[in-house]
């Protein structure tokens, strides 16, 4: 990966660089959704990023507040995109403590999968109905 001599650029563009999400599309569309944050303020996608910047980024569950390292505009692997930005202390152990608390508190409706039972399925309800 390139590193250019950018001093800003697109915070959707640099959320995709960052490896915090697939496609651009999706981090404009968390953007324009308001779970990306800069310095506290909720931000349009052609806002520029620049380093010194501190992020709030919810993707799912899980919560990031990030400070902006570095600058790219493209995509490279894992490790490099990881020297992008330095997660604080409090958002890694608040991270860290939800994971844990969603180990020990398992949501059953998480495992329940979408749409019609498979054969499978049916036997196994059938031979617990069976055994009432």
């Amino acid at each position: 990966m390139k590193q250019q001599s950018l001093t800003s650029i697109r915070i959707d563009k640099w959320l995709w660089a960052a490896r915090f999400f697939k496609t651009r599309s999706l981090a404009q569309h968390a953007v324009e959704l308001g779970r990306i944050q800069i310095d506290g303020q909720k931000v349009k996608p052609a806002r520029e990023v620049k380093p010194g910047d501190l992020l709030r980024i919810e993707r799912g569950e899980e919560r990031f507040e990030v400070e902006v390292i570095g600058i790219s505009s493209t995509r490279g692997p894992a490790p490099v995109a990881q020297q992008l930005y330095a997660e604080t202390e409090a958002s890694k152990t608040k991270r860290e403590q939800m994971a844990e608390n969603r180990k020990l508190a398992f949501e059953p409706a998480k495992s329940i999968e979408k749409g019609r039972p498979t054969k499978r399925d049916a036997r196994r309800i059938r031979q617990v109905k069976s055994s009432w």
